[in-house]
């Protein structure tokens, strides 16, 4: 017999009684029934009930185990009564009655609990992070990941895809995030950087005449963390390909992704229509780039219905260039409790509120607009929303005023609260779309031109459409949404020279800085690079979805805490004096 185990935790059935087995693995649970222990062995692949009585061999060394001790069990397969039968495992039709117990690696006590679910502080969690993901709910979303990946990696290459790998210590890369630094002890003074994305590396793959290129490729950002983003390190499904335009890229990625969704999330409807969206109706429908389609809601721009009326405060912010007013339908919320707790709701989210009208039932039977702007704009011009909006008695919306930019955001939140609350919003469904047609430029804080998304794109029109405005540049450039996140970014890329110095130029990069930062990519477009483009998908979002969690550290074997730390591995830490002298640097101390 092997020296741990003849079978796994998961495999004995019925047809193994009154075999002799060997198993091995932690201990799950112990319970005393006076003079009779059940012991649930736990490894990998499942759990399996060893029973010891007082005239068993083994009785007195599983008396002194405890939880999370690692033992071998030598025993005999025995059936349980059909009573006693246990349908929700697979073992559970029989049990080990133990003949003799090794203990392979005893434990102290515990810091945290492995049985059950039990929610337990996220610090302890992440110090003893091989603890967690011995529970089952980690365990199996780690499993989830890995079938996850290797599925992807099979669905790309049935589709035609070649896997490679690119570098991992490289040269700096403005991809919109700030990079990890890694000093030169060969070069001292200079540094190498982890890389943001493989982006340049994947398009010199494309010059280089390899058609289409995927990796699941780590990526290194030095970003604030979030629930649904890793402060430090991701992975994601890289992928380029040549002589595509966008809506050959979408085609090659539908079926993968849509794929991965229908087979992990059974049970759960996955539609097939991923419509496209341009970027700014996004953000005027939806309040956000990456909307959840699965609440119906559309926001509309009723301005028009309150320029010069009785509501001063809209009629004079919109005397202002640049302001809107937008309405929120919320079918089904006519009532002044719902409109009131929908107004306290934008109150904390830092607005003073939001303006509300609902529709009900008068008292001579017919419907009548009521709430504050209703009696300030008068019947025709609230007739004339209800219209715009195709609401009805019983349904009312909430409005908000400004400029789109200072409000947008806190509209997209009370949008999707409004679908929720009034049970709009579908469950158990994926539904996507590509967000298309975002501009290349953008203004920062100080009003420089700067890019407002990936500076590798092609715009839209090529060389010709640079010579105007920037802020009216549109690029190749896309994402894929799901439920309110963010899949996947990509573009078409671009692969002329003359272009390229032109985009960074208008974003403040002169030719020689160019030709510095990004040399290896110019050089290669000036030796024949066929158009290109792709995109990334984000991994650990995907397994996050797929895994009904909330945050993303649940679906990372080792995750970082929200301060960028390593709890478990003590990083970052201090480097030795010796290590700083190799390399020549000195570490400045804080003021």
């Amino acid at each position: 017999m092997h020296a741990y185990r003849s079978h796994t935790c998961a495999e004995l059935n019925a047809g193994h009684v009154g075999q002799d087995v060997r198993l091995s693995g932690w201990v799950h649970r112990v319970r005393d029934h006076g003079g009779v222990l059940f012991i649930d062995l736990r490894d990998h692949y499942g759990i399996t009930q060893v029973i010891a009585d007082s005239d068993s061999p083994g009785f007195a060394a599983l008396e002194s185990v405890r939880a999370e001790w690692v033992v071998r069990i030598d025993g005999v397969v025995k059936g349980r009564d059909a009573s006693l039968v246990n349908p929700k495992l697979p073992t559970g039709e029989i049990e080990v009655y133990a003949k003799g117990v090794t203990v392979l690696g005893a434990s102290d006590e515990l810091p945290m609990p492995v049985f059950g679910e039990v929610d337990y502080p996220e610090e302890t969690r992440l110090t003893y992070r091989f603890l967690d993901l011995r529970r089952e709910k980690l365990h199996r979303n780690m499993m989830l990941r890995s079938n996850v990946v290797r599925s992807i990696r099979n669905r790309m290459w049935a589709q035609g895809f070649n896997e490679f790998q690119t570098p991992i210590i490289t040269a700096s890369s403005p991809e919109g995030a700030r990079d990890f630094l890694v000093p030169s002890r060969l070069h001292p003074g200079k540094f190498y950087a982890l890389p943001q994305a493989p982006q340049q590396f994947k398009q010199l793959i494309m010059v280089a005449g390899f058609d289409r290129y995927f990796q699941i490729a780590p990526c290194f950002r030095d970003e604030d963390p979030r629930a649904d983003r890793s402060p430090t390190d991701f992975y994601q499904l890289d992928l380029e390909m040549s002589f595509v335009e966008q809506a050959d890229v979408f085609a090659a990625v539908q079926p993968v992704i849509q794929g991965i969704f229908e087979e992990f999330a059974p049970g759960k409807t996955v539609y097939p229509d991923w419509p496209l969206i341009a970027y700014r109706d996004a953000l005027l429908w939806y309040g956000s780039d990456k909307p959840d389609l699965r609440n119906p809601i559309r926001m509309q721009i009723v301005s028009e219905h309150f320029a010069g009326s009785g509501f001063a405060i809209f009629a004079k912010l919109l005397e202002t260039e640049g302001t809107q007013v937008r309405a929120i339908p919320a079918p089904g919320g006519g009532s002044r409790k719902f409109c009131d707790r929908m107004n306290a709701f934008a109150q904390k989210e830092g607005l003073p509120g939001m303006g509300y009208i609902f529709w009900r039932k008068a008292e001579d039977g017919s419907m009548e607009a009521a709430g504050p702007l209703a009696k300030n704009i008068g019947p025709e011009r609230t007739e004339a929303i209800r219209q715009q909006l195709d609401l009805g008695e019983g349904d009312a919306a909430f409005f908000l005023g400004g400029k789109p930019e200072q409000f947008e955001a806190v509209a997209g939140r009370a949008r999707n609260e409004i679908g929720r609350e009034l049970g709009l919003t579908e469950e158990n469904c994926f539904k996507f779309a590509w967000i298309v047609d975002f501009p290349m430029y953008e203004k920062d804080a100080d009003g420089k031109i700067d890019f407002s998304h990936n500076p590798f794109s092609m715009p839209q029109g090529g060389l010709e459409a640079l010579q105007g405005d920037p802020l009216q540049v549109y690029a190749y450039q896309y994402d894929l949404a799901c439920n309110g996140y963010e899949l996947i970014s990509g573009g078409i890329r671009n692969h002329k020279p003359e272009i390229m110095f032109k985009a960074f130029e208008l974003a403040g990069y002169p030719a020689s800085e160019v030709e510095k930062r990004f040399g290896g990519m110019v050089k290669a477009f000036r030796y024949g690079a066929p158009p290109h483009g792709g995109c990334a998908a984000g991994i650990d979002r995907i397994v996050m979805l797929l895994a009904e969690e909330a945050n993303i550290r649940e679906v990372i074997m080792f995750p970082m805490n929200q301060r960028a730390e390593d709890l478990l591995m003590g990083a970052p830490s201090e480097p030795l004096n010796e290590q700083l002298r190799e390399l020549r640097l000195r570490v400045v101390p804080k003021d």
